[in-house]
């Protein structure tokens, strides 16, 4: 299947994606892991206690990933894609996905298998009483470079914006969809999905999680990136988190 207007695109997804649970997939130049990733998620797709679906969001690829994603669509009526005319950014790539889901639940896990979509379990045992479910990455396989990166943009958020969000990157969550298609998108609010639900009035729930070193592909972040944006992010974030209008109506006619 190929299909290369986008609004026929769009229609064809709206009509197929109708599962309680979405898994939206951002892939961007990831042909090395995307077959063993196929083989996880029909794995978890066999055993999920909810009707689940997956939406790969193909935010720009160069190499073979959309070739690759074409053929698992073609196999399972349970994959499904979009293909994004240019790369585009994390952030934007959910979006898309979340425009395109009509579903209960929203779930959202990145295609480099350093989390494994059988952790879903996990997460899926709590969204009957939070807006969302997010993992805690424990005993992480980084290198040294991204752990660092990753302890000092943790830490400067939370100083800066007090969510009490112990891993906000955690690219393993489930969240209400009525609640995410709400939320404000802007470049990087992928690192602020928790806080965002918090600032709406929702409730998180932390669940640890496992991770796994990268076997295929590589990283498309360095130390540069991991830190300078996201705390530029963070400001902005700040800014907003005290501006947000909040109201509750005591009574109308």
């Amino acid at each position: 299947m190929k299909i290369s207007a986008l609004g026929k695109l769009t229609v064809y997804l709206m009509i197929r994606t109708r599962s309680d649970f979405v898994i939206l997939i951002p892939v961007y130049d990831e042909e090395e892991s995307l077959p063993r990733l196929y083989r996880e998620l029909t794995g978890f797709l066999a055993e999920s206690p909810v009707s689940t679906s997956v939406l790969f969001i193909n935010d720009g690829s160069r190499d073979k990933s959309q070739m690759l994603i074409e053929s698992f669509a073609a196999d399972d009526h349970r994959f499904h894609f979009i293909q994004l005319n240019k790369n585009s950014g994390l952030s934007a790539a959910l979006k898309a996905g979340i425009d395109h889901c009509h579903c209960k639940w929203i779930g959202y896990m990145d295609a480099d298998l350093q989390t494994t979509p059988a952790d879903f379990h996990l997460l899926l045992e709590h969204v009957g009483e939070y807006e969302l479910v997010t993992g805690i990455r424990r005993q992480r396989r980084d290198t040294p470079v991204k752990r660092v990166s990753s302890v000092i943009a943790n830490g400067v958020r939370r100083w800066l914006i007090n969510d009490g969000i112990e891993d906000t990157c955690c690219p393993l969550k489930i969240g209400h969809a009525a609640v995410m298609k709400r939320m404000p998108f802007f470049d990087g609010m992928h690192r602020f999905i928790p806080a965002l639900v918090l600032m709406m009035g929702g409730k998180v729930k932390q669940v640890p999680v496992r991770h796994f070193p990268r076997l295929e592909g590589k990283a498309k972040y360095h130390l540069t990136n991991r830190l300078v944006g996201p705390f530029l992010d963070t400001l902005a974030f700040r800014w907003m988190q005290h501006h947000f209008i909040r109201y509750k109506v005591k009574n109308a006619m």
